[in-house]
């Protein structure tokens, strides 16, 4: 944070007046009264508030906010609105929002009820913040949701969450079918791996281009790491992600498909190769300074086609997988998702052609749904949604081999 005189206001004149511990990222900043307000995050991934009095910079204080928050919001002030408090709201997959507001120059916190819709699941779910060491030695943050106790899991069916592109968080904000899967038993894993934005600026740069494959390290050394302790298990492990998290999803499901059970895919970037390759695509040229030019640089198309998905896949027992394309998709080409999914089926029939007598593996259920219309961000329809969200559900239980999840009863006034 620095301050610079109106009638200056270059560089040269810029006066630092706050800067945060090397562990610390920030996420956003808001100037409330005579106070600038910083939302940070620690390496571990948990949220606080950094307050810097103006007046008296060199006296900040942080307020710790409730280890279960995972997504934050801010409201703007209108103008019938006091103009010294920061209003905000936290809220995580299980989590729904819960207004809070901070008084900064008394340091004060207050907490609101919520959403009389949802009901407050703050002590009935269990936030636990874990590192795992990857390959080349760095720690990745991964964020767990569970009901039982963290030694009472190895039985329990286990939803890996993952993105890790673009410099973005990984989606943490409150979605009500996580907090059913939770109810019926299931541990949610959200795997912070590089690529995304979590720990800041370098995070993203360190796995972008040259560096994709260390996003597909980290998803494996998590995994490892939560069945290392006593975590559910691979035949009741599923991964899910959207749009480019399919890329490390792909590429760790052509290395080691043993490693899990199931898999859903919505809107996914699959064939990074033929994508990168093809200019008339509206995306490639901005998006080859995230994953590479493999047409103008020979190291570029070495990497990608390394790790690309669509481009290793080899006749082995792959996982069942579910994945969920829209025709009206301009950020993801169907075609990719198309042949990929052809691909898949056709190399699970040839291994299974070929495989002994002895082996009773099931073969894998590879299922495309096309969605009519609708885009990146999947089903404009409120009912189609609904419908989807059920599509995965039942797909999810019927590949694990899981009772379907019964309705909850409502209580009784």
């Amino acid at each position: 944070v620095v301050h610079a005189p109106m009638s200056d206001p270059s560089m040269n004149s810029w006066v630092s007046l706050f800067v945060p511990d090397p562990d610390t990222i920030i996420k956003d900043m808001d100037v409330v009264g005579d106070h600038c307000v910083l939302v940070a995050k620690t390496l571990s991934n948990q949220f606080s508030l950094i307050i810097i009095p103006l007046t008296h910079p060199k006296d900040p204080y942080t307020v710790p906010l409730p280890p279960w928050a995972c997504a934050f919001e801010s409201k703007k002030p209108g103008l019938a609105d006091q103009q010294d408090v920061f209003d905000f709201l936290l809220s995580s997959p299980v989590h729904p929002p819960v207004p809070h507001v901070l008084y900064p120059k008394e340091g004060l916190l207050l907490s609101g009820s919520g959403n009389d819709s949802y009901p407050n699941n703050q002590a009935k779910y269990i936030t636990t913040h874990l590192e795992v060491c990857s390959q080349d030695g760095t720690l990745v943050p991964v964020t767990l949701f569970h009901a039982a106790a963290v030694e009472d899991l190895s039985q329990v069916p286990l939803l890996i969450h993952v993105y890790g592109a673009y410099g973005r968080d990984l989606n943490m904000d409150f979605h009500p079918i996580k907090t059913l899967l939770l109810d019926q038993g299931w541990v949610l894993a959200y795997c912070h791996i590089r690529g995304g934005g979590e720990r800041g600026l370098s995070w993203h740069r360190q796995a972008r281009v040259e560096g994709k494959e260390k996003g597909v390290e980290d998803l494996q050394a998590c995994l490892h790491h939560l069945f290392s302790l006593g975590i559910s298990s691979p035949s009741l492990t599923a991964l899910t992600a959207y749009s480019a998290g399919a890329v490390p999803v792909g590429a760790l499901c052509n290395r080691n498909p043993n490693m899990m059970r199931a898999i859903t895919l919505q809107a996914p970037f699959l064939d990074v190769l033929g994508s990168m390759e093809d200019p008339s695509l509206p995306l490639t040229l901005e998006d080859r300074d995230e994953w590479g030019d493999p047409v103008g640089n020979v190291k570029h198309r070495h990497i990608i086609a390394s790790y690309c998905p669509l481009h290793n896949i080899t006749p082995q027992h792959y996982p069942s997988m579910l994945l969920r394309a829209y025709s009206g998709d301009l950020r993801v080409p169907l075609d990719g998702v198309i042949k990929y999914t052809r691909r898949l089926q056709k190399a699970t029939q040839t291994y299974f052609n070929m495989k002994l007598e002895t082996d009773c593996k099931e073969t894998p259920n590879i299922v495309l749904k096309i969605h009519p219309g609708g885009n990146h961000l999947g089903p404009e329809d409120f009912e189609q949604m609904l419908q989807e969200e059920a599509l995965e559900l039942a797909f999810l239980h019927a590949e694990l081999g899981l009772d379907p999840p019964k309705p909850q009863r409502r209580r009784q006034r």
